[in-house]
């Protein structure tokens, strides 16, 4: 009798770890799949036609190829965060995967601040409010993985 009143403690102590994080996922996974999604104007948007043309083949290409892999890597997960929430954060590989999530996110808020000039948006309002926002994104999706592995 103790055994299962501990087991059914344990097993309510997960659920309410899905129960909590499961929206969050939610969130990520439809802004990620969004993310994904507006890579498919970046080469209009930022005129990749002209503004690419001076380099070689080679280059040019891995431009394209890259920000596809980019994109579709992004969609990946966010297609994990909506389909996969309890395996994310009940399993130990759930855990690992969220670990190496909230790595890859905030290394991407490091480069965010350390990657980019700040004279890409400092002045400027359109690309501040875009800077901003993508801060707080990579901010909130390293804490909503780290939380995951660490419950």
């Amino acid at each position: 009798m103790q055994r299962d009143k501990i087991y059914t403690i344990h097993v309510n102590l997960h659920l309410s770890t899905v129960d909590r994080m499961q929206p969050h996922l939610e969130i990520i996974g439809i802004i990620l799949i969004l993310l994904a999604a507006i890579h498919i104007a970046f080469p209009q948007y930022f005129n990749w036609k002209k503004e690419l043309g001076s380099l070689r083949l080679i280059n040019r290409q891995m431009m394209y190829v890259h920000t596809f892999f980019i994109a579709f890597t992004v969609f990946l997960m966010g297609l994990l965060c909506l389909t996969s929430a309890p395996e994310l954060t009940l399993t130990p590989l759930g855990k690992k995967i969220s670990l190496g999530l909230s790595l890859f996110w905030l290394t991407r808020l490091l480069f965010q601040f350390f990657g980019y000039s700040s004279l890409l948006w400092k002045g400027k309002n359109f690309e501040t409010i875009v800077h901003i926002t993508f801060t707080c994104l990579w901010i909130y999706f390293s804490i909503v993985f780290l939380m995951i592995f660490l419950t």
